[in-house]
C-alpha cells in the first residue's frame, strides 16, 4: 500500500477579488487612462511611483 495524500477545498468558501469603483481615471495630470476595477492604485501603470524591492544579504564594497 502506498501513502497518498489527498487535499480538499474548504467547503463553499472562496474569496472574491477585492474591487474598487468603476470609471476611475489616473490621478496624474493630463492622463485619461481608465483604471481597472481591480487596480487599487490611484495611478495607471505608466504613472505609478517607482518602488524598489527590499534586498537582503551582504553588500560587497567596491575596491
Amino acid at each position: 500500500m502506498s501513502d497518498i495524500l489527498k487535499a480538499s477545498r474548504p467547503s463553499g468558501r472562496s474569496r472574491r477579488p477585492k474591487t474598487f469603483d468603476e470609471g476611475r481615471t489616473c490621478a496624474a495630470s493630463g492622463c485619461i487612462t481608465v483604471l481597472s476595477r481591480y487596480n487599487r492604485s490611484e495611478y495607471c501603470n505608466t504613472h505609478k511611483p517607482v518602488k524598489y524591492p527590499r534586498l537582503r544579504g551582504v553588500i560587497n564594497a567596491e575596491d
